[in-house]
């Protein structure tokens, strides 16, 4: 079983020399944190701040504490004792093995005599895409949705650890649900950087960015419930037309459009509200 640990981030400051709102976050297995905020806001920075275990040697003067103290030098350095994983919106396999060789790499370096990992993880990768993967493909030419899907469930299932960070998996072109899904069920700490609403909304909280550090932490009250409604019925529309023009279909301009969220004001603004600024969902 995997061993378990409670993270802490410890705050620092903004690109403007501000405290960061909050004094700690504690993340514990099974928590899913979203991290929103505009382009340039820092998000990636704090993850990267996470991924490194930052000791306030940083820009932002963060610390990243595992169990409460300061994490050892082996999770720092030695990858094979690292907590952590993190796939990154740019992921990309120089290295021009099959992608059983690649798997078995690793499960080799992980979990040495677990050969029967190898068909779990790429059965699981292609779940979440739509190309599917086999063991004889060429890393270097999987597309950037398969390589992203891999990675995740390589990461889930032969990497095991207990802390993930996704940056923007929503960009790769895979079916995000059936990742987040995946990553739920297994008494994780997921933390995702997101400009998907409905990501950011079905995470437990979610870490505001602005200036280059975080200016809020939200704790849903259950009072987006609705929104998070709609917006489900938007996403299965949006993934029914997606799969349709994969499969080469053309549309009238009669054709039914999604859901619509309902709202006094535009569907812009009840998001902006909601994802950013903690605004209850009218």
């Amino acid at each position: 079983m995997t061993q378990q640990f409670t993270l802490t981030i410890e705050s620092g400051k903004n690109r403007l020399g501000e405290q960061e709102g909050f004094d700690r976050i504690d993340i514990r297995p099974g928590d899913t944190l979203s991290i929103v905020g505009p382009t340039g806001s820092g998000k990636s920075a704090l993850i990267n701040d996470i991924e490194t275990l930052a000791q306030g040697d940083t820009i932002t003067g963060r610390r990243i504490l595992i169990n409460g103290e300061e994490p050892p030098e082996s999770f720092v350095r030695e990858p094979a004792f690292k907590p952590i994983s993190m796939i990154t919106q740019n992921t990309r396999c120089l290295a021009d093995l099959s992608v059983e060789e690649f798997l078995l790499m690793h499960i080799r370096a992980r979990k040495p005599g677990r050969e029967d990992l190898l068909d779990e993880t790429i059965n699981l990768a292609n779940t979440f895409t739509g190309e599917e993967i086999s063991p004889e493909s060429r890393m270097s030419g999987l597309s950037g949705g398969q390589t992203r899907s891999l990675m995740i469930a390589d990461a889930l299932v032969i990497g095991d650890t207990p802390i993930l960070l996704l940056d923007e998996i929503e960009n790769a072109g895979i079916f995000k649900d059936r990742v987040i899904q995946s990553l739920q069920g297994g008494n994780k700490a997921v933390i995702l950087v997101t400009h998907d609403p409905y990501l950011a909304l079905t995470a437990g909280r979610r870490i505001v960015m602005r200036h280059g550090g975080v200016a809020s932490v939200i704790e849903p009250t259950g009072q987006e419930q609705d929104l998070v409604e709609d917006l489900a019925l938007i996403e299965d529309r949006m993934h029914q037309i997606r799969e349709k023009l994969r499969l080469g279909a053309s549309f009238s301009s009669g054709s039914p459009s999604g859901s619509s969220v309902s709202s006094s004001a535009s569907p812009s603004e009840v998001l902006t509200d909601v994802v950013e600024q903690g605004v209850i969902y009218r």
